[in-house]
């Protein structure tokens, strides 16, 4: 396999984990924030959507199908899309995450490693990069993000991540309670 083909193989793979942590929640527990950074799952999906579209589109002169009001109006800088507004649904905004990812999948398919982009918002004399680097920053930034995913849906309702059935709940418990022991040799 090559490495382009990897690499997109690896990103698909995150999307669907994040997505997948939005399944049998509360609109509430979907936008909540459980930590004191703010995270929360429906922001994540929103956060991610736009850099799909900008760096794997824009940074290649290529115009996404519609705009996102976050990086219009510059509040994008201040956070804002990383929570959802009372009047962006869940539908609205997991459509607009499958749209940008399809937008990216054109360019990742379309171009080679090394077809030249330019990142704007990136310092003057670094904006110049490739297909190949922005791929990599997606898939991490995606991966990244799915973790955090993964850490929000455990604090919603105890749902782990892919090894969570692993052990059963005495287990994961004598696990935790062991790990909290060694913590506390430290006090």
């Amino acid at each position: 396999m090559d490495l382009k083909t990897e690499l997109h193989l690896k990103l698909k793979a995150s999307r669907a984990i994040l997505l997948s942590k939005l399944d049998g929640l509360t609109e509430y527990d979907r936008r909540r924030p459980l930590v004191p950074s703010g995270t929360n799952l429906l922001g994540l999906v929103k956060h991610l959507a736009g850099l799909e579209y900008g760096y794997l589109g824009e940074c290649f002169g290529r115009v996404p199908p519609e705009k996102l009001a976050w990086y219009e109006d510059g509040s994008v800088w201040d956070g804002a899309d990383m929570w959802a507004l009372p009047t962006e649904s869940t539908e609205y905004l997991t459509g607009l995450y499958e749209r940008a990812c399809a937008f990216a999948d054109e360019t990742i398919t379309t171009l080679d490693l090394d077809a030249p982009g330019s990142v704007a918002h990136w310092a003057e004399g670094s904006r110049a990069t490739t297909l190949g680097v922005l791929l990599i920053r997606m898939v991490d930034e995606t991966a990244h993000h799915a973790g955090h995913a993964d850490i929000v849906r455990e604090l919603i309702d105890g749902t782990g991540g892919p090894d969570a059935d692993v052990l059963d709940e005495a287990g994961w418990t004598e696990y935790y309670t062991n790990l909290e022991q060694a913590a506390a040799t430290f006090k």
